[in-house]
């Protein structure tokens, strides 16, 4: 399958460009480990079950989306800016709509992968919840601790809290949210007992 490679060649360029001159480097480094352990393991499970086209196109945004907010720092992507303005935010949500996409965009992708083992719908869709769920707070708790154990002082601008107590626990709902929509708006699209 060429889209595949052309979305991967892509994404590594974009990536390439995100990499230079990063608003903070060390913070990029960060968010950037996420992506050196899982583009492989996604590489390998694309040989192994042959992700559809959606589910490509989903991976692909998704990264493009992180590497930008990696490249500025979350809670500093300039481009969302002017939504935050619009609607006088008090903060930046870009980080607020990456871990919806988190749930929404790497469903299908891990429902295609979970279905590969089991073949049995219903089961999938609850596992394939229960994992992203579990994988958007434990995605928080490494955060937490990479932060402070690298770079204590990096702590907010990494976490993107903003001043928001409770910005971990309105992160995993988000990605919640974006779990139940794309289950909902997909269903019928899912591959079925087989």
């Amino acid at each position: 399958m060429k889209l595949n490679r052309t979305l991967f060649v892509l994404y590594l360029l974009i990536w390439i460009v995100l990499a230079y001159a990063p608003s903070y480097r060390s913070d990029w480094l960060l968010e950037n480990i996420i992506v050196f352990i899982t583009v492989p393991m996604i590489l390998w499970a694309d040989k192994r079950i042959r992700f559809s086209r959606n589910s490509l196109w989903m991976l692909f945004l998704f990264f493009v989306l992180h590497a930008i907010g990696a490249h500025y720092t979350y809670s500093e992507v300039p481009w969302f800016s002017p939504i935050t303005d619009f609607f006088a935010f008090e903060r930046n949500h870009y980080d607020r709509l990456i871990h919806f996409f988190f749930g929404f965009l790497l469903f299908m992708p891990f429902y295609e992968l979970f279905f590969s083992f089991q073949k049995s719908k219903r089961q999938t869709i609850l596992f394939t919840v229960m994992f992203l769920t579990a994988a958007s707070g434990m995605y928080e708790v490494i955060e937490w601790g990479a932060a402070e154990v690298t770079h204590p002082e990096l702590g907010t601008a990494f976490l993107g809290m903003q001043g928001d107590g409770w910005d971990t626990q309105k992160d995993m709902a988000c990605g919640y949210v974006g779990n139940i929509i794309a289950l909902l708006l997909w269903y019928r699209e899912l591959p079925a007992d087989g």
